[in-house]
């Protein structure tokens, strides 16, 4: 739905990763799990633009994005493919026009070496399963999230699957959340650059057949598996919460319009 007087939002997935033939099969791909997660129907426009496979928005179209996600990728984040390079010069560029920028995963760790901190293998290995997130920033310093200050509790669970981390955020960066596994779970550059190291857009059935893909090409265990299906069994994740954030950061300005957000 359109409201009327009202110009489109429109908003733009960079997705760093091919669908898997589940996630195909049961959302029809990633980018209507982003879209169920963060999207809205309220004027709104989404885009879907394939970095992984050399696909970007032209250059003189960016001017017309609210906002964009950077998804996650089994891609390490540091190295060096030409999409890898060329997605960091996009990232640099919208920091420079102030645009929105929200990272996922890997997209928390190609936005944090794009404008000029330091990412690699983590320390303590794969994370994978539900993590605590220990918020450790006083939000109401960011106006996209001040009213939410009393509604965000101490600490949030998320899912994560990843084996590269952030190890140092940008200059003039602040952590907004830490874990006992991951030094730089959330981070934030102003109101216009939000970093996450978890997936809030994630179901437990997409992180379920990820495990068995892991496991069966030999990237992870059996027990380690089989730990991490258990814990996910036990516990949920804080979607609800999670989305929220996310989608406050990306339209704050739609909230002022029909106050749904």
């Amino acid at each position: 739905m359109k409201i009327e007087g009202e110009k489109i939002k429109r908003y733009a997935l960079l997705l760093a990763a091919k669908d898997s033939e589940y996630v195909k099969k049961v959302y029809g791909g990633y980018f209507n799990v982003f879209v169920e997660a963060f999207g809205e129907e309220l004027g709104e426009k989404w885009d879907l633009f394939r970095v992984v496979d050399g696909e970007f928005p032209d250059m003189d179209e960016l001017i017309n994005y609210e906002g964009f996600v950077v998804s996650g990728s089994p891609f390490d984040a540091y190295g060096n493919e030409h999409w890898i390079l060329k997605l960091c010069l996009l990232l640099q560029t919208l920091y420079l026009m102030q645009k929105k920028v929200l990272g996922i995963c890997f997209g928390h760790q190609v936005l944090c070496r794009a404008l000029g901190g330091k990412v690699g293998k983590a320390n303590n290995g794969w994370d994978i399963g539900l993590r605590k997130l220990s918020i450790v920033k006083d939000f109401s310093t960011h106006s996209f999230l001040s009213d939410l200050e009393l509604e965000i509790p101490p600490a949030l669970s998320i899912i994560e699957c990843h084996q590269d981390e952030v190890w140092e955020v940008p200059k003039g960066a602040e952590i907004v959340a830490i874990s006992e596994k991951t030094n730089v779970e959330m981070f934030t550059m102003g109101d216009h650059i939000l970093g996450i190291q978890g997936h809030p857009e994630y179901t437990k059935d997409i992180l379920y057949n990820l495990i068995d893909r892991l496991l069966s090409s030999g990237s992870i265990e059996s027990g380690f598996a089989e730990d991490a299906k258990y814990k996910l069994y036990k516990a949920e994740p804080d979607r609800k919460c999670l989305e929220r954030i996310c989608k406050k950061f990306l339209k704050r300005d739609l909230e002022f319009i029909n106050g749904k957000i």
